[in-house]
């Protein structure tokens, strides 16, 4: 065990001089980031799809609403007459519930998981808009790599290096272009 570890510590320090001795650590290397959650939530085309899943989301809450309160009807029902019921009555009314609740969890997993696979869609059509924007930018200012804040687990970003605003501002200009 304490070999193993004897042994990554002196790869890591090989791995590491090695960069250093090659230049790499000396090369100034361009970096830029963007921000795909502010991108999301800033551009015209990110706010066009939250309204879209936003809406989506309202459609799905009616419709288990509409569900809960049939299911709470019947149990009232059940609750109130179960004293005048025949012992088949009520068998049915507790399976006739038993089938709404079912199909409300049913409801509610087909309703999340379509909300996701709609989400994911759109979030993919915009991340393929978008990167050409980025890549060009990058280009562009000479960036040699570029991080998305979302992804990279960044805990500080100098202002300075992110180019978030920039591409939103190209985005919704080549969105704006495209619309007849």
């Amino acid at each position: 065990m304490l070999f193993r570890s004897t042994s990554k510590i002196l790869f890591l320090t090989l791995v590491l001089s090695l960069l250093v001795s090659t230049g790499f650590a000396q090369q100034n290397a361009e970096i830029g980031v963007v921000d795909s959650q502010e991108i999301l939530e800033n551009s015209i085309e990110g706010k066009k799809v939250l309204a879209q899943l936003r809406e989506k989301e309202t459609g799905n809450q009616k419709e288990l609403a509409q569900k809960d309160e049939a299911i709470r009807s019947l149990q009232k029902k059940i609750n109130t007459q179960s004293l005048t019921l025949t012992q088949e009555a009520r068998m049915n009314l507790n399976s006739d519930l038993e089938r709404l609740k079912t199909e409300r969890q049913r409801m509610y997993e087909d309703n999340q998981r379509e909300v996701q696979e709609m989400a994911a869609r759109f979030f993919q059509n915009i991340q393929n808009e978008v990167l050409p924007i980025i890549e060009q930018i990058g280009k562009e200012k000479g960036l040699n790599i570029i991080f998305d804040l979302q992804r990279s687990g960044a805990v500080y970003v100098s202002p300075a290096i992110n180019i978030t605003t920039e591409v939103i501002q190209r985005y919704d200009e080549q969105k704006a272009k495209q619309k007849p």
